[in-house]
């Protein structure tokens, strides 16, 4: 399609939507129309990629989330489509702006942060690299909250992102199902002795699925995200007479994690859980009967994996389905599901890992419940002979009156992975170390990557540009080929052409800014980025305990030579997380203090964008200098904003955790700001039991002064939440180790001050980040999980990336 081709549809398209010049529609009326259009044109190959897989009886993953955060679509599908230049000089011929009609599109905040993010870019990189992969999760009507800022306190409104509709979707009615919850179970024998289920006064619940197209780059292949939601099935709905019992139904997929600090929270959770596990198994055994093939192949056909232990239910409701519908029997359906299921590890912390109360479950799910209480019996019986009661019961599924989730989804599935090399060292040698010693050919690493297809090359089209002009466009399809600009690391033309694009995007944040915050920020300084979830161990704390370091020290020197810097924050907290609430009240109120004092000469701004997600993250990371990966070594997984900022020019300063200490590995020492102890040396602490912050606070006089601030008055507005942080460090013994990483951390910015004083040498070290950061693409990470996990390879035409090196 050319550019006079597009005119004449989108004109035509729009007047049939609306009957009236395309000229007079709002925004939104521009964008429905365009969204559309693209998704009529990329109808045929989705239907033709669906046909494919069957009629090739190819092999499918389908990828079960309880999250998925995919941002906005249009301009991925139109990358992806090979139409964004094509669109974008189409629309401006007409008198439009594309990024304009994109701000049409609502974002779906189907997600709470990394996991949903990740989800996202599997999903795209699945169907980029040409496999039959597919995603299974939750249409939740309302995403994660809308967060406001008032008074400097975190209030959290309902984000209805289906308030307008969604355009990319498409509703299958007759793909429906039926999930069951609570009533009785009773085991009866039929005819031939064979006891059956039979389920009696269940409360029934319509599964519908909505489907939505991920589109793989340049290759023809359309694969599907599908998201089910909760519905009154047709026929019964006289047993739900009042609007109290259809909100029963309706709040199954209302909410992304409804509060689980009450009971019916919780069991509103576990419902959600259950119900989108056996929609999309049930959805998969119909598919899969569709081949006509015997049982014993399915797991040659059907790979199933489960993204944390919310989907775990999908591993007793397979065996329910195999066992109870299709007459398998225990030990050939047990076969079947433990080739079919693998299961990533997104928790270090053991305590963090998912567990529930027996009750619950067995009064939910009653045959589920049977089903796991065989499951961990047979385990038991099992391998008290190999191992041992001790270490046997120690890896037991029920324990203290508590299912555990992880461990039903390491004994129900072939494959436990980490999501970054020293994550996977944790679990193999500490958090999962008694599965290890029984399994240990079950786990394996797969750091994390993400798509720079949104992160660079839809986020940041002026680096895109430029590094098509300077090594060429191999790099959109093997991320790898960024290695070649290693050869303009020094370069004077490159660098200074990379500092252009950088300020750019820094001038173009800073509009944002002045526009929806009234904060005037100057685009020539240090854009200091820290975004991700706020809790407790990513630190976000310290990085304040710096700024109240740094504004003191101007302030007892005003006329001192460092480079100004913007603090920039992203961050929503769990509602019920209080101590994190307090945290983000301090930073706003620190912001206020600070971008009001004209006395320190702008040298600091603090700027804390209101409801953080995917489409601020794509203003944000292109206009990042410095990103702060600042948990305490051995707490984060992994991080992927550390590989969006690294690709986009961003220097990490960061303590040697999760996958920054692969990004160190590649990029090299003198590229990036380490600071902090290692996880060693955190564990050599833990079991020591040495740390005293108090003596930190009482011998270190910077220390002493910044603390001080807290609850002497100096922030306005803080007297209650800074007497609670202040004794969280000092009188319980500060538990993420802040003080004691605080000296090496000041001395890392103090690094960084003078190194962007001199803008070749920045620059330099930019490249060299953005040069080194291919092997962090999700294409390969999920050519690894393809090749060692699924078992599955593209065919040989849709096969987007050069094999690694």
């Amino acid at each position: 399609m050319d550019v006079n081709q597009f005119k004449e549809r989108y004109v035509k398209k729009f007047e049939e939507m609306y009957a009236f010049d395309y000229k007079e529609g709002s925004i939104r009326e521009q964008f429905l129309t365009l969204g559309y259009l693209i998704k009529n044109m990329y109808a045929p190959e989705w239907r033709q990629t669906s046909d494919t897989y069957l009629e090739n009886k190819s092999k499918q993953v389908f990828y079960f989330s309880m999250e998925f955060l995919p941002g906005t679509m249009l301009k991925s599908n139109l990358l992806n489509l090979g139409l964004l230049d094509t669109v974008s000089d189409g629309l401006k011929e007409l008198g439009l702006n594309l990024d304009e009609v994109a701000t049409g599109e609502m974002d779906p905040a189907l997600g709470n942060g990394g996991l949903g993010r990740l989800a996202a870019c599997f999903m795209d990189s699945i169907a980029s690299n040409g496999l039959a992969g597919h995603g299974n999760g939750i249409r939740y009507q309302y995403g994660l909250f809308k967060q406001k800022f008032i008074d400097g306190n975190q209030i959290e409104l309902p984000e209805n992102w289906l308030r307008n509709g969604n355009v990319w979707e498409v509703r299958r009615e007759n793909k429906a199902v039926t999930v069951r919850f609570g009533g009785h179970v009773t085991l009866d024998e039929d005819e031939n002795g064979v006891k059956r289920p039979e389920y009696h006064n269940t409360m029934n619940i319509l599964a519908v699925p909505y489907d939505t197209a991920q589109v793989g780059y340049d290759n023809g292949v359309v694969n599907n995200l599908r998201l089910w939601s909760a519905e009154i099935p047709y026929g019964e709905e006289y047993l739900y007479p009042t609007d109290e019992a259809r909100d029963q139904v309706k709040q199954i997929t209302e909410y992304l994690y409804p509060d689980d600090s009450n009971y019916e929270g919780r069991m509103l959770r576990l419902k959600q859980e259950y119900f989108f596990s056996s929609a999309g198994v049930q959805s998969i055994i119909r598919y899969y009967k569709k081949m006509d093939l015997d049982w014993s192949f399915f797991p040659d056909k059907i790979a199933m994996h489960i993204n944390d232990t919310h989907p775990t239910l999908v591993i007793p409701e397979l065996m329910r389905i195999l066992m109870d519908e299709e007459g398998l029997s225990w030990e050939q359906a047990w076969e079947i599901t433990k080739k079919t299921v693998s299961y990533t590890n997104h928790t270090i912390l053991q305590e963090a890992l998912e567990r529930w109360p027996v009750d619950m479950i067995a009064q939910l799910l009653p045959r589920i419940y049977q089903i796991i209480v065989e499951i961990n019996r047979r385990h038991i019986e099992k391998k008290i002979p190999l191992y041992g009661e001790d270490l046997t019961y120690r890896t037991a599924i029920i324990d203290h009156g508590q299912i555990q989730m992880a461990n039903l989804a390491i004994i129900g599935s072939h494959s436990i992975n980490g999501v970054a090399k020293l994550h996977t060292d944790i679990l193999m040698n500490q958090t999962l170390h008694d599965f290890y010693l029984m399994y240990p050919n079950k786990f394996n690493n797969k750091t994390n990557g993400v798509t720079m297809r949104r992160w660079v090359q839809i986020s940041n089209p002026g680096l895109t540009a430029l590094l098509d002009d300077v090594i060429g466009t191999k790099w959109k399809k093997a991320p790898n080929e960024l290695v070649v600009l290693k050869a303009f690391a020094n370069d004077k033309d490159v660098l200074k052409r990379l500092d252009e694009v950088k300020l750019n995007n820094k001038k173009k944040f800073a509009k944002y800014v002045q526009e929806e915050m009234g904060i005037t920020i100057d685009p020539t300084a240090i854009f200091d980025v820290q975004i991700k979830r706020l809790h407790a161990y990513k630190r976000q704390l310290l990085n304040v305990l710096h700024i109240l370091d740094r504004y003191s020290f101007i302030k007892e020197n005003p006329n001192t030579d460092i480079p100004k810097r913007v603090f920039i924050f992203g961050a929503k907290a769990a509602p019920s997380y209080h101590y994190a609430k307090q945290i983000i009240k301090l930073i706003n109120e620190v912001a206020n203090m600070i971008n009001n004092d004209d006395s320190i000469n702008d040298l600091i701004k603090v700027v804390f964008v209101e409801n953080y997600g995917v489409s601020l993250a794509e203003l944000i990371i292109p206009a990042a200098d410095i990103s702060e990966q600042i948990s305490l070594a051995g707490k984060e997984a992994s991080g992927t904003s550390n590989m969006k900022l690294m690709a986009n020019g961003a220097l990490t300063l960061a303590t040697m955790d999760g996958a920054t200490v692969e990004i160190h590995d590649y990029v090299g020492k003198d590229y990036i700001y380490i600071f902090g102890m290692t996880n060693d040396e955190v564990q050599t602490l833990n079991e020591n039991r040495t740390y005293h912050s108090r003596h930190l606070y009482e011998t270190n006089p910077r220390i002493n002064k910044v603390l001080n601030m807290l609850v002497d008055g100096s922030i306005p507005n803080t007297e209650e939440i800074g007497q609670d942080i202040f004794d969280s460090l000092v009188k319980y013994n500060d538990e993420y180790y802040l003080l004691q990483d605080f000296d090496s951390y000041i001395e890392a910015h103090k690094r960084a001050d003078t190194d962007f004083k001199d803008r070749m040498k920045w620059n330099k070290k930019a490249l060299m980040n953005i040069a080194n950061a291919g092997p962090f693409s999700a294409d390969y990470t999920i050519h690894r999980y393809a090749d060692e996990i699924w078992k599955m390879k593209p065919s040989e035409e849709n096969i987007l990336l050069q094999p690694e090196a």
